[in-house]
């Protein structure tokens, strides 16, 4: 039986009768098991005392099994519906008031709820449900590092094969393709293979009728995934040759990815790192590239607490893992961001990212 008494105490500090997660990273990591999210509601409800209880799809029930999981279980069928098994749930655990993940839970598992409970009030807890996790442990940080160790081989591949005439569509399928061969479980994210004018793009998608250049910026955003966790690496390279605007804005966005590691350590909040990495590319000539804050945290979500952006107050602890990944970006012109994963440390911090960030012409 998995542990569930952190979310019963949070059920308690946040004055709820209960926590309600659904299939996500949170549920994932209650439960120690994965499971989709489809059209059947499927949900666990740990209480601020007592026994848990879920709702779970008949058709899951053999891998239900798996998570030893001791508390009542509601199954339904898809022929008779949902709306019985959420009735029993309110029968056997009356609430007045849940806290759900607000960026998870749908709406339509939110209504049978409440069609059960028509009293129940439900409360927001993303903040507090994922605060669980913001901190991570040396497990989660061997994965972490293995899916960034499977990554980076993966792309030091790829590069190597890159050429003038091959389409982005091209390099990424190479680089998926390299990824798998390396050991990725899965793709932590679709990647992004943006070449050109498409690389001012900060989620640009490969075109399958782009045809690589020389003097293209070729900018790769992608990750594997290990144990549930992600990697999210980017780098910036020139094809053949790089012009002298290209060796500047390349040169800028470094500085500002170098002052992130300078300035984190535990105690500042997000918003001073975000100030400070940004300061650097807002001094520079090319401050009206600036499209994006510096960077998020990065777990079992590829975006997660903390946001690391101007207002953010959140204090940064040792332990909590972020993205340092400033950009520069002209549209019709090029782009270029520099993205590394960054643990904080007792005094500072350390990049789990170790793929070189001088600048590389490739292609030859």
């Amino acid at each position: 039986m998995p542990d569930l008494s952190e979310y019963s105490q949070l059920a308690r500090d946040m004055s709820v009768d209960a926590v309600a997660l659904v299939p996500g990273p949170n549920f994932t990591r209650a439960l120690g098991k994965a499971f989709m999210s489809h059209e059947r509601p499927f949900l666990v409800v740990i209480p601020a005392k007592g026994s848990p209880a879920a709702i779970v799809p008949n058709l899951e029930l053999g891998s239900w099994e798996l998570v030893r999981f001791d508390g009542a279980v509601f199954d339904w069928f898809d022929q008779t519906g949902y709306e019985d098994a959420f009735t029993a749930l309110a029968d056997h655990m009356p609430l007045s008031s849940v806290a759900v993940e607000g960026q998870v839970m749908r709406v339509f598992v939110s209504k049978a709820l409440t069609r059960a409970m028509p009293d129940l009030r439900i409360v927001d807890g993303e903040r507090e449900i994922s605060g669980l996790r913001i901190v991570k442990t040396d497990d989660d940080i061997l994965a972490l590092q293995a899916a960034i160790d499977v990554s980076e081989r993966a792309l030091e591949q790829v590069i190597a094969r890159v050429r003038v005439g091959q389409t982005e569509k091209q390099v990424e399928q190479t680089l998926i393709q390299a990824l798998f061969a390396e050991g990725a479980e899965s793709l932590a994210f679709n990647p992004i293979v943006a070449a050109g004018d498409n690389s001012a793009r900060p989620h640009g998608k490969a075109r399958a009728d782009y045809e690589i250049r020389s003097g293209d910026a070729l900018l790769f955003d992608f990750g594997a995934r290990n144990q549930g966790f992600a990697a999210d690496i980017t780098r910036t390279f020139f094809v053949n040759e790089v012009s002298d605007e290209g060796r500047a804005v390349y040169d800028t966005v470094l500085r500002a990815n170098q002052k992130g590691f300078e300035v984190c350590r535990p105690g500042v909040t997000a918003h001073d790192i975000d100030d400070a990495v940004i300061g650097v590319l807002e001094a520079s000539p090319y401050a009206d590239r600036i499209r994006t804050k510096t960077g998020h945290g990065l777990g079992r979500d590829v975006h997660e607490a903390p946001y690391i952006m101007r207002g953010n107050d959140q204090v940064i602890r040792k332990g909590m893992v972020w993205t340092n990944e400033p950009g520069l970006y002209e549209l019709d012109n090029f782009g270029v961001r520099i993205e590394d994963d960054v643990l904080v440390t007792e005094d500072g911090c350390r990049s789990l990212t170790s793929f070189p960030k001088n600048l590389r012409i490739i292609g030859h």
